[in-house]
């Protein structure tokens, strides 16, 4: 007799899952014509706002600084994470079938969280950036050198890498042999170990503390360190006071927006599906785009600088 009946049946659980289905977010045709609307809208407005932001810093003279360039790669990160699940949500939105690939759901999953990981670690780093600005304006531009500046964006990119293989270099062995159905848009780890075949109590700790822990200790981190410059700078003068809130405040507004979510879907204990995909469409979809908007809007140099870019595009349109 051949005792070969568990291995078969571990090969066949292992395989039996190729695709996963995604239930998406309503069923409504008019609702999904509205999302489809909304979100091709707010998709297409933070690809265009996040690639003026890099054009703007790219090629002004004026914009040369730390500062400046950490805010160009914000807005290549920004690009690159809201890529990862818009347009496919997008192309779905209409579909009575909405599928994707086992191997396309992690290649999902590992992007988001080493894109956001990256993230993560830039905006500790623009945080570190204004704290030497603002509290050690003597030494800012030794510190803050150009090599300092790659070395803050690879160190990002490093972590941010680091932090999704840790995640998935457990998962993708997982057995998964039924059910394969997502209630939502979009591939997420928490929803993916609950579809194993197996006890994963364990790597489910590890993602909430990966994933979780860091992203709340980040925040609180981030929290604190714009509390210490602005205690720093109120005991020198009043008017540096209200010029470093001004800088700030578009700071913390971005770091709120983009770590809510993140801080709900991987803290909260039993999260509720329908919440999930809406915070999720957020983190998605709107705060790409406000991010330019709040740094734009809020940045007088960078409003001339675009000025000043929009003028010479309009004089080269009419030479030519």
């Amino acid at each position: 007799k051949l005792i070969l009946v568990p291995e078969a049946r571990d090969e066949m659980n292992h395989s039996a899952v190729s695709e996963f289905v995604f239930l998406g977010l309503t069923n409504s045709w008019a609702v999904q014509l509205l999302l489809f609307i909304f979100s091709l809208l707010f998709y297409f407005s933070s690809m265009m706002g996040n690639l003026v932001i890099v054009f703007t810093v790219t090629f002004d003279a004026h914009l040369q600084s730390p500062m400046y360039f950490l805010l160009a790669n914000l807005s290549v990160i920004d690009m690159a994470f809201c890529s990862i699940t818009a347009p496919k949500m997008i192309c779905d939105i209409f579909k009575k079938h909405k599928t994707i690939s086992f191997w396309g759901c992690i290649t999902q999953i590992f992007f988001s969280h080493a894109v956001g990981g990256t993230e993560m670690v830039l905006l500790i780093a623009m945080a570190f950036d204004r704290y030497m600005a603002i509290c050690k304006p003597l030494h800012y531009l030794t510190i803050m050198s150009p090599r300092m500046c790659i070395y803050l964006l690879v160190t990002s990119c490093i972590i941010g890498m680091l932090h999704s293989l840790v995640q998935l270099v457990f998962v993708v062995d997982l057995p998964f042999c039924g059910p394969n159905i997502f209630d939502s848009f979009y591939c997420d780890l928490p929803r993916l170990l609950r579809l194993a075949c197996t006890n994963t109590q364990e790597l489910e700790f590890m993602v909430t503390v990966n994933s979780g822990l860091i992203s709340v200790g980040s925040f609180v981190l981030l929290i604190i360190s714009y509390i210490f410059i602005l205690v720093t700078v109120g005991q020198h003068s009043s008017g540096a006071l209200s010029k470093a809130l001004s800088t700030l405040s578009a700071h913390v507004t971005v770091v709120i927006l983009f770590f809510g979510p993140l801080m709900f879907f991987y803290t909260w204990p039993s999260p509720t599906s329908h919440l999930d995909k809406y915070l999720a469409i957020f983190d998605a979809f709107i705060t790409p785009f406000l991010n330019p908007v709040i740094y734009t809007f809020r940045n007088k140099d960078m409003k001339v600088a675009m000025k000043r870019l929009y003028t010479h595009l309009v004089h080269y349109g009419k030479i030519s």
